[in-house]
């Protein structure tokens, strides 16, 4: 028979709400009941209050150990939510861009390279 202490089932569980921004990061741990949701915990933890800008309806998405996850999935103990900002540019794209001025950067290299000799 499991400990109840490990399942969270029964006692409260310990879980954590975290989120990053270019200046800061915020990590707020409190104790909750067991079958509370991502969005109840980061609504409980007042970190809306902190950050009145996070829109969970909307641009922000929550994980859970960087895995995104619904707002209504319960937690366990233990669980970290991070709430995601929301992307400004795709990652592919910025990769694809940093290529191509490398490209061109060896590309004028090359011909400039062969002028001194």
């Amino acid at each position: 028979m499991a400990d109840e202490s490990t399942t969270g089932e029964g006692g409260p569980i310990r879980v954590e709400v975290a989120h990053a921004r270019p200046e800061n990061q915020v990590l707020l741990s409190f104790e909750a009941e067991p079958g509370i949701t991502a969005r109840q915990a980061v609504e409980r933890s007042g970190i809306l209050e902190q950050f009145p800008d996070i829109d969970l309806m909307g641009e922000n998405k929550l994980g859970v150990f960087g895995k995104l996850v619904k707002p209504d999935q319960p937690l366990r103990d233990g669980d970290r939510v991070e709430i995601y900002r929301p992307l400004i540019a795709d990652p592919k794209e910025v990769r694809r861009q940093r290529a191509k001025q490398k490209k061109g950067k060896e590309d004028s290299a090359e011909e400039g390279g062969g002028e001194e000799a």
